[in-house]
């Protein structure tokens, strides 16, 4: 890499940080505030210090059995330094958070121009409607174009009308092929065809769009689960990938519907949309701690180059900044 290409990826990354900052300011300035109002007029930690700071985890969407494993750890090691002051706090959530995060990297590359295992690469993208799928598959396109790979998306979602429209106009957006069908579509036939014509062209990647009715309607589950078993017939690990767009403005609702796909599918990573508009930033650590899924990207702006790689120590940097 020559000295202007680190120079622009230096800048890059610079400007993602401001977005990422700038899309997190609701979460930091509610759990943050809360953080500061905790070790005021504080030396020590003490039981109600650690009361307090598991309310403000808990009112910050991190969800309840995440915070109750944060407190743990946060109990032990104040137990085994003997004296943690309350200035010191701040500092100790940041590194639990951050480890809490670690312990779910399923080591699948991130990164949109690193190289890819597979040839090609099938990423499945599963969630309900209104959560940000169709976008966030445009905008993860768009990435994957921008470095410099080949990308195949595939309309599965047959069953709403508009949703082969939408995906269409963001594979234009994107500059990259769509294979489709019309409405009412077989799902799963899509999906093989896609495939094969990926197959057919040396693609390099390839995602999938899937139907996004209502996480509580059986028969959605029941057509993931036969979507991939069609590709497997096709290209035998296929997919390689399973994306779940949830909505992070949802909060604990994104936890439910979590809980019915990863029963349904097995579900290798996360994607949160709309974590800029939303103080419900927390859910990104709940969420991926009590499944133990990665959080793979996130939304934090309208943008095309809003939705970022997630990368866990920028967002706790990001989450604590200021």
């Amino acid at each position: 890499m020559g000295i202007f290409d680190r120079f622009k990826k230096e800048e890059r990354r610079e400007a993602e940080q401001a977005s990422l900052e700038a899309g997190l300011e609701k979460t930091r300035t509610s759990l943050f505030g809360k953080l500061n109002r905790l070790v005021r007029g504080k030396d020590q930690v003490d039981a109600e210090v650690l009361d307090e700071l598991e309310e403000a985890l808990v009112t910050s969407d991190v969800g309840v059995k995440t915070t109750v494993e944060i407190i743990r750890r946060v109990e032990e090691r104040v137990a085994r330094d003997r004296f943690v002051s309350a200035a010191e706090l701040q500092g100790l959530i940041r590194d639990e958070i951050t480890g809490l995060l670690q312990a779910h990297d399923r080591g699948l590359p991130a990164d949109f121009d690193a190289p890819l295992p597979n040839r090609p690469h099938v990423i499945m993208v599963v969630g309900v409607n209104g959560v940000g799928k169709t976008t966030s598959i445009g905008k993860i396109a768009w990435h994957y174009r921008e470095a410099g790979k080949s990308v195949l998306l595939g309309a599965a979602d047959t069953f709403r009308a508009a949703a082969t429209e939408q995906l269409d106009i963001w594979a234009d957006r994107a500059g990259v092929e769509i294979v489709k069908q019309g409405h009412g579509a077989d799902p799963a036939a899509v999906a093989f065809d896609t495939l094969a014509a990926a197959k057919a062209r040396d693609t390099e990647v390839v995602i999938i769009d899937t139907a996004g009715r209502l996480h509580t309607k059986g028969g959605l589950m029941d057509e993931l689960s036969k979507v991939k078993r069609v590709m497997e017939r096709q290209i035998p690990d296929a997919p390689h990938e399973v994306l779940l767009v949830l909505d992070a403005s949802t909060g604990q609702n994104a936890i439910r519907q979590a809980e019915e796909f990863t029963k349904s599918v097995e579900v290798t990573g996360l994607v949160l949309t709309k974590l800029d508009g939303t103080a419900k930033g927390g859910i990104a650590i709940g969420i991926s701690n009590e499944f133990r899924i990665p959080v793979k990207y996130i939304g934090v702006g309208e943008r095309i180059e809003d939705l970022q790689v997630f990368d866990r120590r920028r967002f706790v940097d990001a989450l604590f900044h200021g």
